[in-house]
């Protein structure tokens, strides 16, 4: 049967334009299709305006902190208006971008809302498309209904297209989401107020980030309130209450739902697991044959870079010579709060459970540029280390140029770097990331535990 394309990829994000640039590179005639903006989630409403905004906090820092270095700088207001502008501009030209590159890869944009119309067939508005393999990478959204009341609350998505920055904010959630902003707002002289469920933010971290975290948000006067998650939502003429616990109640002028992030696979019609994701195989099969699905949608590991591998593995494997999967072991990871935290490897907890004897090695310090001013940030790093083999594990790390930082060490994890590596590699000095070449002394060693059955050794 003859088809109209070879592949039609539902999402122009990230991983679907990656997947569909690297199919139609391997001669593939491919199209995309695209009901809103081209760019997804990262490029027009998560990673790039988020960290825009992290850079615009961290320029007011820079500002009260040369003062320390001799500049004689005045008090300078920041204007939210003037930065949202910006940010729209910037993120304008990122979809020109993106549609250019299509473009010029030979993949044809369809403008519209996808929905699978049966075996190999794809249907936009009144028009049906046949394609031999179906691509699903619709990415997700904000969770709207993770309490009574929360869809009168704000979501990342409004929030870096606010004309001005609240009086006062309550941020609900304690993930990346929820603690960068916490941290921004605080930083751009917001007060807020986290309401979290857990005794610390950011679950799934090591424990050492977790308390670095709550640390740097409560130095930056962000109100920490954990263990406690509002019963519900009620809005106000001027805002919103916070109902708690008891009946008791807080109001804000505005609240930030930061409760996670759901698949989009509304009209999909495929079968979904209880997290209402697309369940896929290694090879990132659905259960519907010739239909595949990657990235957010899929709910395995939410990262953008992850998604541009599987789409890129994908395309390899359908049509280039060399089938290719994707190894989810050793994805390194950031939390772009000030100072931001980084990580690569499992957890102390995950490698103890995991079945390894673990040399952890750690450190904790205030950098030389916060000393010479008398500032408080710290920074505190992490090695784990399997005892058996001094092979390392991961690298955790909390303080200015983490991300950075623990990209570079992420290529010395996966080619298999020991701690006799680390040891005999010559520190660059001073800079913060040498404190990873010196670590001599082992802060603790801990047994190997009894290896669950279901667990799935970090190699």
């Amino acid at each position: 049967m003859a088809h109209d394309f070879d592949l039609i990829t539902l999402g122009a994000g990230s991983g679907g334009v990656a997947a569909s640039r690297r199919a139609a590179l391997h001669g593939a005639k491919v199209a995309i299709v695209e009901g809103a903006r081209v760019g997804g989630t990262c490029v027009l409403r998560g990673c790039v305006p988020k960290k825009l905004l992290m850079y615009a906090a961290q320029l007011g820092d820079g500002l009260r902190e040369a003062r320390g270095y001799g500049w004689n700088v005045p008090e300078a207001p920041f204007e939210m208006g003037r930065w949202a502008a910006a940010k729209a501009a910037e993120t304008t030209r990122l979809e020109g971008v993106y549609r250019q590159l299509l473009a010029g890869s030979g993949v044809t944009l369809i403008e519209g809302w996808g929905e699978l119309a049966g075996a190999n067939r794809v249907r936009v508005g009144n028009r049906n498309l046949s394609a031999k393999h179906i691509l699903i990478a619709t990415g997700s959204a904000p969770v709207r209904d993770s309490l009574p009341g929360i869809e009168h609350c704000a979501t990342s998505d409004d929030l870096l297209d606010l004309p001005a920055l609240p009086a006062r904010v309550a941020v609900i959630g304690s993930g990346f989401i929820a603690v960068e902003f916490a941290s921004m707002l605080a930083r751009l002289g917001v007060p807020v107020a986290l309401y979290y469920r857990a005794a610390l933010p950011l679950r799934g971290f090591d424990d050492m980030l977790r308390k670095a975290a709550a640390a740097a948000l409560q130095a930056a006067r962000v109100e920490l309130h954990p263990g406690v998650l509002p019963q519900r939502i009620e809005r106000l003429a001027d805002g919103l209450r916070l109902v708690l616990a008891d009946d008791r109640a807080s109001d804000y002028p505005w609240v930030l739902n930061a409760t996670g992030r759901r698949p989009n696979t509304a009209g999909l019609g495929l079968a979904l697991d209880d997290q209402g994701a697309v369940p896929v195989d290694e090879q990132m099969r659905t259960a519907l044959p010739g239909v595949y699905a990657i990235g957010d949608v899929t709910n395995r590991k939410n990262l953008t870079p992850v998604a541009i591998a599987e789409g890129r593995a994908l395309a390899d494997t359908l049509f280039g010579p060399t089938p290719r999967t994707v190894d989810f072991s050793r994805v390194a990871s950031a939390v772009f709060m000030l100072p931001p935290l980084a990580s690569v490897g499992p957890t102390e907890d995950e490698a103890l459970a995991a079945g390894h004897r673990l040399k952890v090695f750690e450190t904790d310090f205030r950098p030389m540029k916060q000393a010479f001013i008398g500032g408080v940030e710290r920074t505190a790093m992490k090695l784990l280390v399997d005892a058996d083999s001094d092979r390392v594990l991961a690298v955790h790390m909390a303080g200015a140029d983490a991300p950075e930082i623990v990209q570079s060490l992420a290529v010395a994890l996966t080619a298999g770097a020991t701690k006799a590596d680390f040891d005999r590699t010559i520190a660059v000095h001073p800079t913060a990331a040498e404190e990873f070449v010196l670590m001599r002394e082992v802060s603790r060693t801990l047994p190997r535990t009894a290896l669950p059955a279901a667990a799935v050794p970090v190699s």
